[in-house]
């Protein structure tokens, strides 16, 4: 920059003067600024110790691992009871549904008395079963309900439902057993079912064929 004039040169002089200053004053903001940094980082470690910096993800911030908690479905697990209750009848009127030949026995219309046959020969393996003893009406109701409709979803074709004889019982009489035939009966996964052979539980229990598919 040429300069042709004292004014000139002392203008000069003064706008170099006003540049530095602000450069020197930049300067010492950064190194105070630096020095408060360096000193928190010291406090910060004399609080909590050595830390480690985490290692960044390729793509960005590191996401914290979440484990997703499973919702409880409690207002379709009541209603698939209530429907239970309701479906499930203990006034349903089988006598005329039960085969009543050597032992108590029940087929669907269109079943022949072969099915029962292999049933009570034990031609059928059990895949499962739900012993019913202890439970109150309404509980051995919705327990038999729940059981019979997840061995069909499971694919399942024979299972066993132990009602026990009703030794316990006021005048020893098989309430419960009762109870079980009509609820069986008026289940569409079943196809059939007899009394158990003694060595599955003879009068306290059933051997049921349930629906393919």
């Amino acid at each position: 920059m040429k300069v042709n004039t004292l004014a000139g040169l002392k203008a000069l002089k003064h706008a170099l003067a006003e540049q530095a200053a602000r450069e020197a004053a930049q300067r010492e903001a950064e190194r105070l600024a630096a020095l408060r940094r360096e000193r928190e980082h010291k406090l910060f470690e004399l609080a909590v110790g050595p830390v480690q910096p985490v290692p960044a993800r390729p793509g960005g911030r590191a996401t914290p691992h979440r484990a997703p908690v499973e919702p409880v479905p409690v207002q379709r697990q009541r209603d698939e009871a209530a429907v239970m209750r309701e479906a499930l009848s203990d006034e349903f009127d089988i006598e005329t549904l039960l085969h009543t030949d050597e032992q108590m026995s029940f087929r669907r219309p269109g079943l022949g008395p072969e099915v029962v046959r292999k049933l009570r020969e034990g031609r059928w393996s059990i895949q499962r079963q739900i012993d019913l003893h202890g439970l109150r009406t309404d509980e051995a109701r919705e327990a038999l309900g729940r059981f019979i409709r997840d061995a069909h979803q499971a694919g399942l074709r024979c299972v066993r439902v132990v009602h026990g004889k009703g030794l316990g019982s006021p005048g020893r009489t098989p309430v419960l057993k009762q109870r079980v035939l009509r609820w069986l009966v008026q289940k569409n996964e079943v196809m059939a079912f007899v009394q158990a052979r003694p060595a599955e539980g003879g009068a306290g229990a059933l051997v049921v064929l349930l629906r393919s598919g």
